[in-house]
């Protein structure tokens, strides 16, 4: 078969696919013809075939679905969006199915109902039954349906762009539990063999993804603009996340978490986060349009923003890596397990941040313990980061949040100094095995005397966020109950004078500091011990090698 002849056969087939896909059948001899010299030809569903309208005012929805059930009937093919804005409620996603929102192309999410609205078959999918695993997280995680466009139990299904989704009907928490509301933008439970790639949301709603035992998933130059999570992926295993943007000023931006939302604790596994950018500094929408509008630094926004595992960590954590990734104007960096789960062999190289508002690194094993009677607290153990610069940590911000998502308080940011990096287990559960090394942080500094004398609370059952023991006693790292830590060619700078020493260790066991580069006043310590042993100290500006095999109830380097 010549070329001009195979050219003219696909183009013959395909339009035929086009041509009768609204009776949702294949075309006459399709099932005889499917193949030239072995290689299958695709079968398109136009969603205006189906009786789209996409002029921004008609709903669209029911049309998309039928389009959506013509291809999965054909065994499968691309449902295709032109340009144009299709006003949508649920859009309900099948096996081996293909959407695909063209250049100019935006799902735009209807109006959830008021409250007191009597619900019609117009509204949002109702949330469905999810009685064993609704009581250890929020209601957002342990729902699908009530979503812009969902799946559950598929496999081979991919979504892109160039195209946009905005969740401008969305809820983005608030009324979540009234029937008819949406709650997120895509969300997908138990599905294998999952692609995401090259479009962008708009005001995504509770998340712009939520992915629940999603296996075999890759999300992939994603721009996400919102007003929540950027994305949150849950109880997944062997996930590739790259070259992503994610600007989400009131929530986290790329969120890996292991709840209980699947009615049984399931660790998220093998996991790559790579070239991407997460921030929470830039007004709503002005990271799409290329704007990129700054808040003023007196709004009230939570500037969260941040790559976190957790908070939710019924399952663990196994197998991270994240890698050349830029935050600006956000949280840092957090590592939390505080519901049982482990969270162990972590990488994380090549960061850089900018305008960072609380601590640059944190990592939390608390005791939250929010599961089955019976949950103990977990492990946090063996991580390497390596290649981090932070500047500018502790930018003047209007307030910062001090309780979690859903109970959105406030408290003024009068604390003239930054918080130090955070290493935190509880008493009785160590974190372990942590290596950091070729980091540099400059902070603001500004701290008196006085914030030396700082004991933090132990709040073992707190909400873990890095302003959750108030003031750190040190500017650059309080490390407490952790054991095996090591600190290499580490450099914390601070732009005023700061009385607080740049590391104080409470109940650790076998740390080492080596090349430690600090701020240096005679008379005023660098590394504070308090009820510590086996301590390396070599090789470091200003600070005499010294090594401490015996236990140490105070003592001031």
């Amino acid at each position: 078969m010549n070329k001009m002849s195979a050219r003219r056969d696909f183009l013959k087939w395909s339009g035929a696919g086009l041509a009768v896909a609204a009776a949702g059948v294949l075309p006459a001899g399709a099932a005889k013809n499917a193949s030239h010299e072995g290689a299958a030809l695709p079968f398109c569903f136009d969603v205006r075939t189906f009786g789209a309208a996409g002029d921004g005012k008609a709903i669209d929805s029911p049309a998309i679905n039928a389009a959506i059930l013509a291809a999965a009937a054909a065994g499968g093919g691309m449902v295709y969006f032109p340009a144009g804005v299709y006003f949508s409620y649920s859009i309900r996603l099948k096996s081996k199915v293909h959407l695909c929102l063209s250049q100019g192309a935006t799902i735009l999410a209807a109006p959830s109902p008021d409250y007191g609205s009597t619900v019609s078959t117009g509204f949002y999918d109702l949330a469905e039954p999810n009685p064993e695993g609704k009581d250890y997280q929020d209601y957002g995680h342990c729902h699908w349906q009530n979503s812009l466009i969902w799946g559950d139990g598929l496999s081979d299904i991919s979504i892109t762009g160039p195209g946009l989704i905005w969740g401008k009907g969305l809820t983005n928490g608030a009324r979540a539990e009234q029937p008819g509301v949406g709650n997120k933008s895509i969300a997908l439970k138990n599905c294998r063999n999952v692609t995401l790639r090259d479009f962008s949301i708009l005001e995504g709603g509770h998340f712009g993804l939520l992915l629940t035992g999603v296996d075999n998933l890759t999300i992939d130059n994603l721009k996400v603009d919102t007003n929540r999570d950027g994305m949150d992926i849950d109880c997944c295993r062997n996930v590739r996340v790259s070259n992503c943007t994610v600007n989400s000023p009131w929530d986290d931006g790329i969120c890996p978490k292991s709840s209980y939302a699947l009615g049984y604790a399931r660790s998220t596994d093998n996991v790559t986060i790579t070239n991407c950018f997460v921030t929470g500094i830039y007004q709503l929408g002005s990271v799409l349009d290329g704007t990129f509008k700054k808040f003023a630094p007196d709004a009230k926004v939570w500037r969260t923003g941040r790559i976190k595992c957790g908070t939710e960590s019924n399952g663990g954590f196994r197998n991270i890596t994240i890698s050349n990734c830029v935050f600006e104007g956000c949280q840092g960096l957090a590592l939390e397990t505080v519901d049982g789960a482990l969270l162990e062999d972590i990488a994380i190289t090549n960061i850089t941040m900018r305008d960072i508002v609380t601590a640059p690194i944190f990592m939390r094993l608390g005791a939250r313990l929010r599961g089955p009677k019976g949950t103990k607290p977990g492990t946090l153990r063996r991580v390497l980061i390596d290649n981090l610069v932070s500047y500018n940590t502790a930018e003047k911000i209007a307030a910062v949040r001090v309780g979690p998502p859903d109970t959105p308080i406030f408290t003024p940011w009068t604390t003239p100094y930054q918080l130090a990096s955070v290493i935190s287990g509880i008493p009785g559960y160590m974190v372990e095995d942590i290596k950091i090394s070729n980091v540099y942080t400059q902070n603001q500094g500004g701290a008196g005397a006085d914030a030396a004398k700082v004991r933090p609370p132990e709040n073992e059952g707190g909400y873990p966020e890095p302003t959750m023991f108030g003031p750190t006693p040190a500017h650059g790292f309080y490390i407490r109950h952790a054991r095996h830590i090591e600190l290499n060619h580490v450099e914390v700078a601070t732009v005023q004078p700061d009385a607080r020493p740049t590391i104080v260790l409470e109940d650790v066991d076998r740390a080492d500091f080596f090349n430690l580069e600090a701020p240096h006043t005679a008379g005023q310590p660098t590394i504070s011990v308090r009820n510590a042993a086996d301590l390396r100290i070599l090789q470091n500006r200003y600070l005499d090698d010294i090594q401490l095999r015996g236990r140490i109830e105070r003592k001031d380097i």
